[in-house]
């Protein structure tokens, strides 16, 4: 392959992804608080394959949101984009949150991340991993084959805070329920999530956020756009695959994995040059969700890229005939 025909993302193609979450974004506040958590998902994925054809490169989707709840999704292989320039990786999650959605809780975002060709970790048939995530303050501050106690003594002293000023975002599931247990034995605090744990790490690494680490086993594909999103703030997450079973453990294993390796940022995204985007569908700690007004829509979106470390706030005002145009959803 020449080199005309093969290249890296070189321009901020974040702001052209970013026109992508946005539209996911509008099409799934239209669902919020319905009770119907595919049917919102679906019109997100409708609407952010729709804008991703548009955008200048030529990505193959490699960490499609779905496949572990058979969801609607953007599947693994797909090419996505207009054909035109950089080969890409692609990560999304149309809507990191369903039930949160659904319900009309906090926290639900629509999100993609996006690096060089062949650089995004493949998990194969494993879904889920434990995860520790922090901001870059307590970067090198966290061992995941440590105790609880010992990393969040560690994170606190590399913030400069009291443990007892320090707070971790948790799922909310049975499977926690000796973490939770540790964590208040170490002595700090916890706000639990019942969904949405990328909105919840980058929230860890986020100044404008409260929260000071995420911990907890979550999905495997919202790990590595996690890693995407640690890469452009300066953040860290490490993680370990976790099988929820034998079979899921066996097939690990048979396809090459080591269930004791460590996965750090740069083994879960090697590329040097990322891209992160989401938007807000629901009011949360990263971002406030989608408002429509009789003139319109207002989205809140956060824009990062690894190269540069540029992190950009975006408020965009869409108006009635562009909501129908990319979003398919009418006012």
């Amino acid at each position: 392959m020449t080199a005309s025909n093969h290249q890296a993302p070189d321009r901020n193609l974040a702001m052209e992804l970013v026109r992508v979450t946005e539209s996911a974004a509008l099409a799934a506040g239209r669902w919020v608080g319905r009770g119907d958590k595919n049917g919102g998902d679906g019109a997100a994925v409708d609407a952010m394959r729709q804008l991703l054809s548009t955008v200048s490169m030529r990505g193959v989707v490699v960490i499609g949101e779905g496949e572990k709840d058979e969801a609607p999704m953007l599947y693994n292989g797909e090419e996505v984009g207009n054909g035109e320039g950089p080969d890409c990786d692609v990560a999304v999650d149309p809507i990191d949150g369903t039930t949160l959605m659904a319900e009309g809780r906090p926290n639900s975002i629509s999100v993609i991340a996006v690096s060089e060709r062949g650089t995004m970790y493949d998990p194969s048939a494993v879904f889920y991993m434990d995860k520790i995530a922090v901001g870059p303050d307590a970067k090198g501050a966290i061992n995941i084959n440590e105790s609880v106690e010992w990393n969040i003594n560690s994170v606190a002293k590399a913030k400069g805070i009291d443990v007892a000023d320090l707070t971790v975002i948790v799922l909310d599931r049975p499977r926690h329920a000796d973490l939770i247990g540790e964590i208040r034995q170490a002595g700090a605090k916890i706000r639990l999530i019942s969904d949405g744990d990328v909105a919840g790490a980058v929230a860890a690494a986020d100044d404008y956020s409260t929260v000071d680490m995420l911990m907890g086993v979550g999905g495997t594909p919202e790990g590595i756009i996690t890693a995407v999103a640690m890469k452009c703030m300066g953040g860290e997450i490490q993680g370990k695959l976790w099988p929820r079973n034998d079979d899921e453990r066996q097939k690990a294993i048979d396809a090459g994995h080591d269930l004791d390796r460590v996965l750090t940022n740069d083994i879960l995204v090697s590329g040097e040059n990322s891209f992160f985007c989401a938007t807000g569908v629901t009011n949360g700690d990263m971002l406030r969700g989608v408002t429509y007004r009789p003139n319109g829509a207002t989205t809140r979106s956060l824009v990062m890229r690894s190269k540069s470390g540029t992190v950009r706030r975006i408020e965009a005002v869409h108006k009635p005939a562009k909501l129908r145009e990319y979003a398919r959803i009418s006012l």
